[in-house]
């Protein structure tokens, strides 16, 4: 037995996850507590995507496309992000963002 999932539940899930994250880059400290809610928010994008494709064009794959390339992106974003902070806690012995304004000098 084939059941459907109703639309609802991707996007209360997906809603759910976006401000789980918005809340954790906003009140965090820790760079990479920030940079795992930078990507807690992609997820939820990506949740949204396929969820409408399924839901709005069930036979094509745009949706699906889309998620790939924010899945490539993010993972770029995270290899960078990774690398600076490295540099930041080689340099500062920390990498509380507070800290960081002596990055300035």
């Amino acid at each position: 037995m084939h059941t459907v999932i109703p639309i609802e539940y991707f996007l209360v899930t997906a809603t759910l996850m976006f401000f789980a994250g918005v809340y954790g880059f906003i009140t965090r400290k820790n760079l990479i507590t920030i940079l795992m809610s930078v990507e807690l928010m992609l997820n939820a994008v990506n949740i949204i995507f396929i969820a409408f494709n399924r839901y709005l064009y069930p036979g094509q794959l745009e949706g699906h496309f889309f998620a790939l390339f924010v899945i490539a992106v993010a993972a770029a974003e995270a290899a960078v992000a990774i690398a600076i902070i490295i540099n930041i806690y080689r340099n500062f012995q920390s990498i509380d963002v507070e800290e960081t304004d002596k990055m300035k000098y």
